[in-house]
């Protein structure tokens, strides 16, 4: 299983503000496992946190704003998406202002300073959330629509629709996460000339220029109008008759934009918690979409709190039922592992087809077949055993015995036609013969039992 990874040391970034036009420096740092993403605000007494989670976004009009009471922190996305793209699962960030600084409007800053820190890998396993199904959120007022559909990584495409004579169509496809770095992070925020004037009566963009953004000069205005707006971004004369693409610097890319809304859909993507297993294909997306859909995500992780793990019938097992004979001592009736499909240093994965044929089936109960939760539990027991014996030298010589079960629930009944998914794992490494293990056991996508038990492996006499 891949593990968790935080930065392998601190660094910081200065610039200004986008909104704000303030001086601000961003310190990236270290954190524990499961730590997830942290903001802190060290400006204010107390320094206080908040979790870069999508609830706590408040506002999404111009970036993504997250929020805890009234401590707010603004402008977050390119960071997110680096940190994201690169796999740093646990980090935790310290501002001294109310936003991140702008930097070239881009998250290519962003990752230079993480591939130059490296990555440090911790022990806890990357807890990712697999797509098993499609999911799609839309909003009908504006076109725009999320779906996400099954995949054995994360990939991405995101279509962008303008009414404009400039930027109409455009899409953007990032099929592996490894190419962020050189096929998306330096893709540049951007902004219609039409929409600057509002914001600056608003004083949303203090701290805009075109060192950090693209501006899209896409609808004819009076040479004086044009004229205004270029003095107060302290952009160069532009000739107000020629449409087209002002900035200091030309476009990275062709479809620079489209590659951009890549960059905020997986920073947006970020602040679900986990990461994800599956293929986002994004029409006219931006921050609200973004933020709703994200949310929709967290209830649906929190419905299944341990995800299934995937069953493939067509794949060959790692452990036949001989090889499970050739560890286990169990014989019928007693043997209630059919084949073992996972195999790691401390994480197993172990099925049992479920037939109306079973003998305790003639006695529970006759009107009524459910399985007992005993042989439940004594299925997910044999799974563990077998995740133990795989380490030992001569398995055959060993037996795994009960010293104690903790925590067990019972979700739904277990009934003849049902596929059982065991999945195992080792809490503590094997001490003087003795381990402690929790269990999972799945019908489908639904957690049907668990436990938490302890055991121990004898050698036979």
């Amino acid at each position: 299983m891949l593990k968790q990874n935080t930065l392998n040391g601190s660094f910081s970034l200065c610039g200004k503000g986008l909104h704000t036009g303030l001086s601000l420096t961003v310190t990236f740092n270290p954190a524990d496992e499961n730590h997830g993403y942290k903001i802190q605000r060290i400006d204010l007494p107390g320094m206080p946190v908040i979790d870069a989670v999508a609830e706590n976004v408040v506002d999404t009009q111009r970036g993504t704003v997250l929020a805890k009471g009234d401590v707010r922190c603004s402008t977050v996305e390119h960071a997110m998406a680096a940190l994201y793209a690169l796999g740093v699962d646990n980090v935790l960030i310290q501002v001294n202002g109310p936003e991140f600084p702008i930097l070239d409007g881009s998250a290519i800053l962003y990752v230079k300073e993480i591939q130059r820190v490296g990555l440090k890998q911790q022990n806890a396993p990357k807890d990712y959330y697999v797509i098993h199904k499609k999911m799609e959120f839309r909003d009908d007022k504006t076109g725009a629509c999320i779906t996400l559909l099954p995949d054995e990584a994360f990939s991405i495409t995101s279509m962008i629709s303008f009414n404009s004579q400039v930027l109409n169509c455009q899409f953007a496809t990032l099929d592996n996460m490894e190419h962020f770095d050189t096929e998306v992070a330096a893709a540049r925020t951007f902004v219609f000339v039409r929409e600057i004037e509002p914001l600056l009566r608003a004083g949303l963009i203090k701290g805009g220029d075109l060192d950090n953004a693209v501006v899209i000069y896409e609808q004819e205005t009076s040479q004086e109008i044009l004229d205004k707006l270029c003095q107060e971004t302290g952009a160069e004369h532009h000739d107000a008759k020629e449409l087209g693409y002002i900035q200091h610097k030309p476009l990275v890319w062709e479809n620079e934009p489209a590659r951009h809304k890549l960059l905020d859909i997986i920073g947006d993507m970020a602040l679900i918690g986990k990461p994800l297993k599956g293929r986002i294909i994004a029409t006219r997306p931006g921050h609200t979409i973004n933020n709703k859909f994200a949310r929709m995500m967290r209830k649906e992780i929190r419905k299944h709190d341990v995800q299934a793990p995937c069953y493939d019938p067509n794949k060959q097992p790692v452990m036949d039922v001989n090889r499970i004979r050739e560890l286990l001592p169990h014989r019928y009736p007693m043997q209630l592992v059919d084949k073992v499909i996972e195999l790691g240093s401390n994480r197993i994965v172990g099925v049992k087809n479920v037939t109306t044929n079973e003998p305790f089936f003639t006695g529970h109960f006759p009107q009524e077949p459910v399985m007992p939760g005993v042989l439940q539990i004594e299925a997910l027991a044999q799974t563990g055993g077998l995740l133990v014996l795989n380490t030992v030298e001569e398995p055959e010589r060993w037996s795994t015995y009960f010293l104690k079960i903790d925590g067990v629930k019972f979700r739904q009944k277990v009934v003849p036609g049902d596929t059982l998914i065991f999945q195992v794992e080792m809490l503590t490494p094997i001490r003087h013969g003795i381990s402690t293990m929790r269990g999972y056991a799945f019908v489908g996508e639904n957690c049907v039992m668990e436990a938490m038990f302890t055991a121990q492996i004898v050698k036979n006499k």
